[in-house]
């Protein structure tokens, strides 16, 4: 359907009944959808995913008690209650497929949004009513305050310190969710399960190993309650979700006649692989194609290895070798190579048996996403935060070749590459815009390493011990020198011309 803008609809409960022919919304009253979980970290990727799973629940009546509370904690997340606030929490989940068509669904599921700031109370006393039985985050990697290499919490940090202090008002996420669980021993309720949907190893285990020490730090008794008391199931998730755009938007209007402040766009795949370890009950997500198990991990460790470090392999020699868009990068036979010749002979080595996966479709399946034109992931997506991305997605992978004496030397090129675009300039010189927690640091170790061809990988912070093993360092001092005399494209075909990768 093409619709004129001048008869675009602005999403509400009052619309809904008026949704343009085609855009299938809630069959559900949303007035009868109680509070079951509270969420942490309403952005792109919990809307394309855990709220679209719950909403599919509630078109078949099967999860009517499980609505969603937002609850936003950071200055920006203003941005996200300003938008679902204005549309009764409603917004568009635009699936884009690769053959150019779009599926538009409104999404109803999250019924409530508190923003944290405003009152820390009334989102504590959320999450202590009775009837709410998981809290769930999406809060991003770094967002779980523990060291990347020695997996200690970061008691030092200034907000931490603040809510740990006698009587204080939560800032965290920590001291909230820690608070809300504080009350509900006290008043004799079954604690909540906290599940984590963030793409980090063992996301229930790094939940439980922060909310634990901060509630310790807090008072050895509670901290002991939330080892004994609560549980922390692992996940594996997996969805492409891009930042969305202006165009997003102006299109749903254009195309298909919906206003919606803040849609969400994402690929038509969609998997969700979630351990069976709840405190109380819990939605049967099972029912609407979530894969309900004993154990995450083989999974966990195909995506993270295969996907996740896949979209790293790509991310750095894409940009700059001058591109803009993932479609475009694995378009390019080279780079799709490349991938796939690294997952092959460097990641999957390294992979447990997973129940139920044919890894040679998989991967393959992985190159199709990733060359799909329709959803436009930006390279520069790919290539933020990447102190909290390659220590968990590829550097394993390094650590456990280097112990059983498997292949390297693709792993190390990548590193190498993000070395090189960690120096803030192009092969034309241009400017390249570093988004990283720890940017100054990195960007300065960058610039030193024209003198020093370690300097950047020596930090221990990021690397452990890394710049200590002789092969690794040669690998990679290998491909940094390329990189700097023949560029990012030179540097690939120089490493896929050996017949072992042809």
């Amino acid at each position: 359907m093409t619709a004129g803008t001048e008869h675009s609809t602005p999403l509400s409960n009052a619309t809904l009944a008026s949704l343009p022919q085609g855009v299938p919304g809630p069959t559900y009253d949303r007035g009868r959808v109680g509070v079951g979980i509270v969420h942490f970290g309403v952005g792109g990727f919990h809307r394309a995913h855990q709220a679209m799973y719950l909403d599919r629940l509630m078109n078949q009546r099967l999860a009517l008690s499980w609505g969603i509370c937002g609850v936003g904690v950071l200055p920006a997340d203003q941005r996200m209650r300003e938008a679902l606030s204005a549309q009764d929490c409603l917004y568009t989940l635009m699936v884009k497929n690769p053959d150019g068509t779009i599926e538009p669904t409104v999404i109803g599921s999250i019924v409530q949004y508190l923003f944290a700031p405003d009152d820390p109370d009334a989102v504590i006393e959320r999450m202590a009513d009775p009837q709410v039985q998981i809290v769930s985050l999406t809060v991003t990697e770094g967002g779980y305050n523990f060291n990347a290499v020695t997996g200690q919490f970061d008691e030092t940090n200034p907000d931490v310190e603040h809510d740990l202090q006698p009587g204080a008002v939560p800032k965290t996420t920590f001291g909230l969710i820690t608070e809300a669980l504080n009350r509900r021993q006290q008043r004799g309720v079954t604690p909540f399960t906290i599940m984590s949907c963030d793409n980090i190893p063992g996301n229930g285990d790094a939940a439980r190993r922060s909310f634990t020490a901060f509630a310790s730090l807090r008072s050895p008794d509670l901290g002991a309650f939330l080892q004994e008391k609560v549980h922390f199931p692992n996940s594996m998730v997996d969805r492409i979700t891009p930042v969305t755009t202006d165009e997003d938007r102006a299109e749903l209007k254009q195309k298909f006649g919906i206003e919606d402040r803040w849609p969400v766009v994402c690929e038509p795949f969609a998997q969700w692989v979630l351990q069976d370890s709840f405190a109380g009950d819990r939605p049967p997500f099972e029912e609407v194609g979530a894969q309900v198990v004993p154990d995450v991990e083989p999974y966990e460790l195909m995506k993270l290895r295969l996907l996740n470090a896949g979209h790293q392999a790509l991310g750095y020699f894409g940009y700059l070798a001058g591109y803009r868009f993932v479609h475009e990068v694995c378009q390019d036979p080279l780079f799709a190579r490349f991938v796939r010749a690294y997952m092959d002979r460097e990641a999957t080595p390294t992979l447990p048996p997973v129940p139920g996966i044919d890894l040679d479709e998989y991967k393959q399946n992985l190159i199709e996403r990733f060359s799909s034109a329709a959803v436009r992931d930006t390279v520069a997506r790919l290539c933020a935060e990447t102190s909290d991305r390659i220590p968990k997605f590829l550097l394993p992978v390094i650590r456990e070749n280097l112990r059983r004496g498997g292949e390297i030397t693709l792993s190390a090129a990548v590193v190498a590459c993000w070395a090189r675009y960690a120096e803030g300039v192009d092969e034309h010189g241009e400017p390249i815009e570093i988004v990283d927690q720890l940017k100054d640091s990195l960007m300065a170790n960058a610039r030193r390493q024209h003198e020093d061809p370690l300097a950047f990988i020596a930090n221990r912070h990021v690397f452990g011990d890394l710049v200590d093993d002789e092969r690794f360092t040669t690998a990679y001092t290998s491909a940094l020198n390329s990189l700097h005399s023949k560029g990012a494209r030179a540097t690939l075909e120089a490493l896929m011309g050996s017949d072992r990768y042809g």
